[in-house]
């Protein structure tokens, strides 16, 4: 799990600097293969390869024609690349992420989205979930 807030910047090259906290415990638990992908275009998810290939036994145990399925496939496969850190801690987004993001320089596209209020159905489904 990772917590807080680490700003990070795209260089010129689509390259993520990934923060040396984040780097540190990525090392010990997964190695260095990962899958970027996004699911709406708009911001990249990225995966240890690891993880990744649990979501993608999970999908494989659904029904072939269920339509969520099909659409999550379609996009994680159509945006998504496996990538692999560099010597420098790095990774490299896909650019076909960058591109349908708008994503270079500053990585901090989320500060717009957590400044939205939660709404009341938000809160009443936190609420049913305990929270």
């Amino acid at each position: 799990m990772f917590r807080g807030t680490h700003l990070t910047r795209l260089d010129d090259k689509g390259r993520l600097k990934v923060p040396a906290d984040f780097r540190r415990l990525l090392d010990e638990r997964y190695g260095t293969q990962f899958y970027i992908t996004s699911w709406d275009g708009r911001s990249a998810k990225v995966y240890p390869m690891e993880e990744w290939e649990a979501i993608e036994r999970k999908l494989a145990a659904l029904p072939t024609f269920n339509p969520a399925k099909e659409k999550l496939l379609k996009r994680t496969s159509y945006y998504g690349q496996t990538v692999e850190f560099d010597g420098q801690g790095r990774l490299l987004l896909p650019q076909i992420i960058r591109e349908s993001a708008d994503l270079r320089g500053e990585a901090d596209a989320l500060r717009k989205e957590v400044q939205e209020p939660f709404t009341t159905e938000d809160e009443e489904i936190l609420g049913g979930l305990g929270i």
